[in-house]
């Protein structure tokens, strides 16, 4: 029989029901800020219609969360195995890590989660990176997703018609399954490649050949010895409290709909005041000449020249005017009104996503010393304490991946394995760049002090002021001891070693 999908989810192996991935498709709307048109009848009675004038704060708030949780000022190393330590930094600079996590972080958060998949590819390992309505748990627990499906769309024109592909990766493990070379494994991949005329159904499954890109693409590949996911998921901190029991996260969206529909109103009818509140002016109709099209002849008994200004945008005739002026007809806008309105929605929204009040606003009293951001910022930095456990847990999650694949060498065209060790004798140690919220140069004057009174160690002072691993604090530690100076020689020493003679001894 030939297996078709109408949704991903209706494959008996995935355990989310699809209203998840509906939710999730709402928040790329608004994240992607795709509203739909809103339709008026003008003062004619015609219908019209024209597009919403968002603010898009959704977007803000993700860019200005992933900003504070991540950035290139980040450092990762390993502890315990030099040779895994340098081939997880080479994937990270080639693959420039530190730019692309930044960006996938932003998403995660407006979506709820993503996930992250190692690959090999010319001879070097990769990450593609993997949107929250690609990825499908198969298995999971309260904690961890351990099985998963990954979805990949493709668009082709055939007879001059598009029609869609979708691959499905299956991540499993087994109790017992064969791999290539005849030995038992316990982890496997499966394909499978599904083809569809509309945009709305997965379709009907495939050969992989039927695409080039997935021609040379086994079916089927099994792991063994594999200790940990060839995949890493992040999840949005906090409980679903959406769908009971899905592993999947929330983004800061999903529990933010209304405020957010409120704030693009209020910002929408705004702009529309502003439009509508353009100068107009009314005109005696003897200062205007009857409407001529451009080029037409005037004639006799329209040769009175126009008096008034055409530059202005609208102007209109008024008969019976018993004054020849030209009277104001502008309408005030009110710009306090909706300042409030806006600034009243914004907090809402600020305090619904855990930001302090005032992170989209100017602040008032002008340029902040880091104390005072510290202290303002204070309900910010518990939310991103919150994000970058979920974040430690990611890079920890991927990192275990990317050594599993090192360890494979018929992945490598040479055949020989990146790395052959013990993942679970590592450690990883992730270094977040506290500048935000830390004075720098006040905490380094206290750690200081506090090292010259003797209560705090320099191994803590050089860890939390420059962010050295211990192997590095050790070997700094080294080359201290190494340059301090002999200590002087006394007198008393002299003669108690034996290079004088004291009097004990005449």
């Amino acid at each position: 029989m030939i297996k078709s999908l109408g949704l991903i989810t209706d494959d008996e192996r995935i355990a989310i029901p699809a209203t998840e991935y509906e939710r999730i498709t709402i928040d790329k709307n608004y994240y992607a800020d795709i509203f739909p048109l809103i339709h008026y009848k003008n003062s004619y009675g015609y219908e019209c219609h024209r597009k919403l004038r968002s603010l898009n704060i959704a977007k803000m708030a993700a860019k200005r969360l992933a900003s504070i949780i991540f950035n290139e000022q980040c450092d990762i190393s390993l502890e315990g195995d030099e040779t895994a330590n340098q081939v997880v930094e080479d994937v990270m600079i080639n693959d420039h890590f530190y730019l692309n996590f930044e960006e996938f972080l932003e998403k995660a958060i407006a979506l709820g989660g993503g996930a992250a998949r190692p690959y090999v590819e010319g001879n070097k390992i990769k990450i593609a990176w993997i949107n929250a309505d690609q990825f499908y748990p198969l298995h999971f627990n309260t904690n961890e997703i351990n099985e998963a499906a990954i979805a990949s769309k493709t668009t082709r024109v055939e007879n001059k018609m598009t029609v869609y592909y979708t691959l499905l990766e299956f991540h499993q493990w087994k109790d017992s399954v064969d791999d290539s070379s005849g030995q038992k494994a316990n982890y496997e991949v499966t394909y499978e490649l599904y083809r569809s005329e509309s945009d709305e159904v997965v379709g009907q499954q495939v050969p992989l050949n039927t695409l080039q890109e997935y021609a040379e693409l086994s079916e089927r590949t099994a792991w063994a010895d594999v200790q940990h996911n060839l995949f890493a998921y992040f999840k949005t901190p906090g409980t679903n409290n959406i769908t009971f029991g899905s592993p999947l996260g929330l983004g800061i969206i999903d529990n933010s709909i209304n405020i957010i529909h409120a704030i693009n109103q209020t910002h929408d009818q705004f702009v529309w005041e502003v439009k509508m509140g353009k100068r107009r002016v009314a005109v005696p109709a003897e200062m205007l000449r009857p409407g001529k099209k451009f080029g037409e002849v005037v004639g006799e008994d329209e040769s009175h020249p126009m008096m008034f200004d055409s530059a202005q945008n609208v102007y209109e005739a008024m008969y019976g005017m018993d004054d020849l002026k030209i009277t104001d007809l502008t309408s005030d806008i009110r710009n306090t009104q909706y300042q409030e309105a806006m600034d009243y929605f914004v907090h809402e929204f600020e305090n619904q996503i855990g930001l302090s009040s005032g992170t989209f606003s100017t602040s008032p009293d002008g340029i902040q010393t880091a104390t005072e951001v510290v202290s303002n910022n204070s309900m910010t930095y518990q939310t991103r304490s919150s994000y970058i456990t979920q974040v430690e847990k990611f890079i920890n999650e991927l990192i275990n991946a990317i050594l599993e694949l090192a360890k494979c060498g018929e992945l490598f065209e040479d055949g020989k394995p990146r790395w052959d060790g013990d993942s679970d004798k590592i450690e990883v140690n992730v270094h977040f760049d506290d500048g935000v919220f830390v004075d720098k140069d006040k905490q380094m004057d206290e750690d200081l002090k506090n090292v010259v009174a003797g209560v705090l160690s320099k191994a803590t002072f050089l860890k939390r002021n420059y962010g050295l691993s211990d192997d590095d604090i050790a070997e700094e530690l080294g080359r201290i001891q190494n340059e301090q100076p002999e200590p002087p020689i006394t007198g008393d020493y002299e003669q108690n070693a034996g290079f004088g003679k004291g009097d004990d001894d005449e």
